[in-house]
């Protein structure tokens, strides 16, 4: 369906959070192995399926799907980077943050866009510029001076918090 189509899934309060991601849809997604300076003969084209908001997922089916999608990335480096943050922040993360989580790490279809804008070593679009973005950047600076050469394991979940 056309962008105007998807429209109506956003309520009101909820159109101008939704309004610079609909207008990122319009361009069609895809992956492409061309890098700075190729002239692309040899590129692979391989078109991405538009990302689609989920009203109805539960926030722990959400928090589950987006763990997984943080720690499979195609990136050693995002791989570490957002499976680190999603251990650090998916639990305490309201419905609202973890929208804009889906969104930056699903609508970009390229995930060095998404590691550039972390470490900002490339200016975040607005879109991405929100409180959840800085969260990432905060991680990304690494303050505490962790070694961070894998992803954390997952024994984290089934932990007690008593």
């Amino acid at each position: 369906g056309s962008v105007v189509s998807r429209l109506p899934l956003c309520s009101l309060s909820r159109l101008t959070l939704c309004r610079p991601v609909l207008a990122m849809l319009r361009a069609p997604r895809g992956y492409s192995g061309a890098s700075q300076g190729d002239p692309g003969k040899d590129v692979l084209e391989m078109p991405l399926p538009p990302w689609k908001e989920r009203p109805n997922e539960s926030l722990d089916t959400k928090r589950a799907r987006l763990l997984y999608e943080s720690r499979k990335r195609g990136m050693l480096e995002n791989c570490i980077l957002l499976s680190l943050f999603a251990k650090e922040n998916l639990s305490r993360m309201d419905e609202r943050q973890l929208n804009l989580y889906d969104q930056l790490i699903n609508v970009p279809s390229n995930d060095w866009d998404i590691y550039y804008w972390a470490t900002e070593a490339k200016p975040t679009p607005a879109v991405f510029d929100n409180e959840v973005m800085a969260m990432l950047k905060e991680l990304a600076k690494n303050k505490k001076k962790e070694q961070r050469l894998r992803q954390p394991d997952l024994e984290y979940l089934f932990e007690s918090t008593n």
